[in-house]
């Protein structure tokens, strides 16, 4: 049986999407102009918070310049900027800022996993490519005993969680759980909760709020008898 590190380190060198591996690491030897004098990780990112967690979050993908620069889901870009802060109102972040690998982060009673864990061009991996990393995910669930409650940030990371508990040997509730902002299904012992995608395009025009992600981090605290 493996661990979450061996499973983390397992993605990390993880081969499997030539496209992405491609991708990843021509965009860290090219690198934006603003970081041209950092390293960047250009590989695949691993999941990371709390084992003994009762929340999984599941997101899309690492971004080109965020994670992919800088190692870690949500560190070092827009969608960070505004997760972050909301997770550390909600209790699960130890502060309210994320810029880089050793900047002391720590999440408490949460832990992050993704649909994919490569930077995809344009942030749309295809279906392969999900499907490819889909065991992770399974694996993630599988390890994380305490988790009662998965969080999914876009529709993306809410069909990849639906597929993964399906292949968990989770038989699907008919009609097939719709994704919504605050939609909240109950799947075996696990309560699913969708919200939107904490993208620029989605914070920058309001379709998500701080208000409205706040919301959805009470009611998983709620359900997570935080």
């Amino acid at each position: 049986m493996v661990s979450l590190d061996e499973l983390n380190e397992t993605i990390i060198a993880c081969q499997r999407c030539p496209r992405l591996i491609a991708y990843c690491r021509r965009v860290a030897q090219e690198k934006r102009r603003a970081y041209r004098d950092q390293p960047y990780w250009g590989k695949p990112v691993p999941g990371l918070g709390d084992p003994r967690a009762r929340v999984l979050m599941v997101g899309l993908a690492p971004g080109a310049h965020g994670a992919n620069r800088t190692g870690r889901m949500f560190t070092g870009d827009g969608s960070g900027d505004f997760l972050i802060p909301a997770l550390y109102r909600a209790g699960f972040a130890s502060q309210p800022a994320s810029t880089h690998l050793d900047d002391g982060l720590v999440y408490t009673g949460l832990y992050l996993a993704a649909a994919a864990h490569c930077a995809p061009p344009d942030n749309k991996p295809t279906r392969q490519e999900i499907a490819n990393c889909r065991p992770y995910l399974v694996e993630h669930l599988r390890l994380l005993r305490e988790v009662v409650v998965i969080l999914a940030l876009g529709r993306i990371g809410f069909e990849a969680v639906l597929a993964a508990l399906a292949e968990s040997g989770l038989t699907l509730p008919a009609p097939r759980p719709a994704f919504g902002h605050g939609a909240e299904h109950r799947l075996g012992r696990y309560v699913l909760l969708a919200s939107y995608h904490p993208s620029r395009q989605n914070t920058q025009t309001g379709r998500l709020t701080a208000e409205m992600l706040d919301a959805v981090l009470v009611r998983v605290n709620e359900l997570a008898g935080r």
